[in-house]
């Protein structure tokens, strides 16, 4: 028996009538069947089988938000306390839902049709012929195959971070001088990046690295004249505007290893190399990996200065897959075959981390 003080933390089964429960249920599933009839007249609407004189989709958003607010209300007649518990999860539950997986469903319906901004016949569905293309397409081949030369870059790029994160933890001269003017290049937005160093500094014909590559004997300055020099002038902008960023993550690890345990470390002769090998580096592997694992996060959405600095070229050898979806959307106005190479790469790109996290994780767990 429960004393009188604890009433209040007690959950209880509401004896809820038959009819109040009939009704919620009817309620939840006939504004269920409203959407769904709605939704179904819309696509019917939208794919030309029928006429039934809807401009938008707005009848279905309608349909949705009253099928939702009927579904809050249909769990409090329903379950009663339950279902009053229920209103603090589920709002936010529809809200994402209409934010994040119909869009989705709307994408694969885009996605399946032959739908170019620029012909006068509009959207038509082609069932797998945009699958067939991007099986055949080289450009867009050869955009996946950059993205894993981007991707492994990172592992230079933190060595480098770590490089300086060290250095930036040790007793130097002018450290917060040093501190503050690394984290700069994190400051600046890629596009600025691109278009200060790419097409400013870098120009062929009046940018001063490229008077000072004639001055040192380069007679054709060319910073993206070839595929190879392309790809590594696009790789240094990126890492140099996100290398701080990884930097300032592995600095704040440092900072929190224990002193004395990296004392006792040195009265165990685990000096320099030694020291650094077998207690600071497995220390920050967890903050290593989760360093990383943010990088590839923002190395697979590459776009902003490729765009601006190369439009992909030569010949799209610098062409990340975001820079090349975005190209048939500007360039080509190919809203459909665009889509489908976006939801290609966000199914490889769930895959990618899905895995990574879990071999990191495994990795990174303590063995005892």
């Amino acid at each position: 028996m429960a004393q009188d003080g604890d009433l209040l933390h007690i959950v209880t089964t509401d004896n809820i009538p038959a009819r109040r429960a009939a009704l919620g249920r009817l309620v939840i599933w006939g504004s269920a069947g409203l959407l769904v009839l709605t939704a179904g007249l819309q696509s019917l609407d939208a794919s030309g089988r029928i006429d039934v004189g809807f401009a938008n989709w707005r009848p279905t958003l309608y349909a949705y938000v009253f099928w939702a607010i009927c579904l809050c209300w249909g769990q409090v007649l329903t379950r009663g306390e339950q279902g009053k518990r229920t209103l603090f999860v589920l709002p936010a539950v529809l809200f994402v839902l209409s934010l994040a997986i119909l869009p989705l469903i709307f994408g694969l319906g885009i996605a399946f049709s032959d739908w170019n901004l620029s012909s006068p016949t509009g959207r038509k569905f082609n069932g797998l012929d945009n699958v067939r293309q991007m099986w055949g397409d080289p450009f867009f081949w050869n955009a996946m195959l950059n993205m894993v030369w981007y991707t492994l870059a990172i592992i230079v790029e933190y060595a480098i971070a770590f490089g300086l994160a060290l250095m930036l933890n040790g007793q130097i001269r002018a450290r917060k001088f040093f501190r503050v003017a690394f984290l700069l290049p994190l400051m600046l937005s890629p596009v600025a990046v691109s278009w200060m160093i790419g097409k400013s500094m870098m120009e062929a014909r009046f940018g001063p690295l490229a008077r000072l590559g004639r001055a040192l004997g380069w007679d054709e300055p060319s910073f993206f004249g070839t595929p190879e020099m392309a790809r590594f002038v696009i790789m240094a902008m990126d890492a140099w505007t996100f290398i701080p960023f990884m930097m300032i993550m592995i600095l704040a690890g440092l900072q929190a290893i224990p002193k004395e345990l990296q004392e006792a470390a040195k009265v165990d002769g685990a000096n320099g190399w030694r020291g650094f090998w077998e207690v600071t580096f497995p220390l920050m592997l967890p903050v290593s990996i989760t360093a990383i694992l943010i990088r590839i996060i923002f190395k697979l959405k590459l776009a902003d200065i490729i765009i601006n600095v190369t439009s992909g070229g030569p010949g799209g050898a610098t062409d990340s897959v975001t820079s090349f979806i975005y190209r048939e959307y500007r360039d080509r106005s190919n809203v459909g075959y665009g889509t489908l190479l976006a939801m290609v790469y966000l199914v490889f790109i769930i895959i990618t981390m899905t895995v990574l996290l879990k071999l990191t994780d495994r990795w990174a767990r303590p063995k005892y």
